[in-house]
């Protein structure tokens, strides 16, 4: 899963990026004129395995992750234009939109509303020109088949919306839609969040310019809508263990911006982690919600799906409130599921197999 980092320049885009991938990317290249995109793997935070570790004391833990993609700034070429922003983003599988919320030396004070708006507008304009053009090649056929008269159908109702400020996403197409589309990557049908890259004082307080407006639209377009201060969290990244949780704690901070943006981004791809632990690891394995326990072996490796017998599982917070496994199955907390088990956020599972 490819996740696009997006957003006008000077957004604190770039820095977002290597908070989340723990990079060291050069955040004026992009302002100097740099057009290829920065690509980098993220780990999703997870107390659950912090815990694991406490209990199993393993040689590793490996949390999951997600690839970032940090794509150019939106800008405007001297044709009146968008840049190549456009065609690196309809590659990924979802959006996360950068917005500047705290003053700039260049730039002045923020306009938080304005610029999502913009890429709202550019994302949509995108679309729009996808389907017309789509219109007019079938149009311009020489045979209109009854799959053709289908799609045509389609593009108009999507039209529409698109003409009516909303996303291809808010109309919740079903399968049968979905499938005539799926080979445009539609930019406004793709999973989206936007993160409010503010200064420390108003990502302590929680409020910022606009902010009530920002809400309203979010919820019309079903955007989850997380806060961050990225030029703190880069300055607290740098500091001890230690010192950044009494660093947290002085502000007020329970829960840090970045880990909020990684879990936002995971669960919006609709994605979730089982667990496996042992003295050799914890680990962290990402599936989509709704993956049968067969499946989700093979994560793991394909022999073990191939030789798939039973799955022993524990709710990690049974396991966590026993303390150890032994006990665990001692209070009759650890169950055997089948193949078609549906697996569940924080399961901590052992596969038995045979090959």
């Amino acid at each position: 899963m490819d996740v696009g980092l997006i957003g006008l320049p000077l957004s604190g885009k770039t820095t977002v990026f290597n908070l989340l991938t723990n990079l060291k990317a050069d955040t004026n290249n992009f302002g100097a004129g740099k057009t290829e995109s920065r690509r980098g793997l993220a780990p999703i935070p997870d107390p659950r395995l912090d815990r694991l570790e406490e209990l199993y004391h393993p040689r590793k833990k490996t949390p999951a992750t997600i690839t970032v993609v940090d794509v150019p700034g939106l800008s405007r070429a001297d044709n009146g234009g968008p840049n190549r922003f456009l065609n690196d983003v309809r590659m990924v599988d979802a959006l996360v939109h950068v917005v500047r919320g705290y003053h700039s030396d260049l730039l002045g004070e923020p306009h938080l509303l304005e610029d999502i708006q913009e890429m709202e507008l550019e994302l949509g304009l995108s679309d729009l020109d996808l389907l017309e053009k789509r219109r007019t090649r079938i149009n311009s056929g020489k045979k209109i088949t009854a799959e053709l008269k289908q799609e045509l159908a389609l593009i108009e109702r999507l039209i529409d919306a698109l003409e009516n400020d909303r996303r291809l996403h808010q109309m919740d197409l079903p399968e049968e839609d979905l499938r005539l589309i799926r080979g445009y990557q539609f930019l406004t049908l793709k999973p989206a969040i936007w993160v409010i890259n503010l200064d420390d004082h108003a990502f302590s307080s929680g409020q910022y310019p606009d902010k009530e407006a920002i809400e309203a639209l979010a919820r019309d377009k079903g955007i989850p809508v997380v806060l961050m201060a990225a030029a703190m969290e880069q300055e607290m990244e740098e500091l001890e263990p230690e010192d950044r949780q009494i660093f947290m704690q002085d502000l007020g901070i329970e829960e840090s911006g970045l880990a909020r943006v990684a879990q936002a981004i995971y669960h919006k791809l609709g994605l979730i982690s089982f667990l496996t632990a042992g003295e050799d690891e914890v680990r962290a394995w990402t599936i989509h919600e709704g993956t049968a326990a067969k499946e989700a072996a093979g994560k793991i490796h394909s022999d073990i799906e191939r030789g798939f017998i039973r799955a022993e599982v524990v709710a990690f917070h049974d396991l966590d409130q026993a303390g150890s496994m032994v006990r665990a199955k001692e209070l009759g907390l650890v169950r055997l599921e089948g193949k078609d088990y549906i697996m569940k956020d924080g399961d901590i599972v052992n596969f038995r197999f045979n090959v």
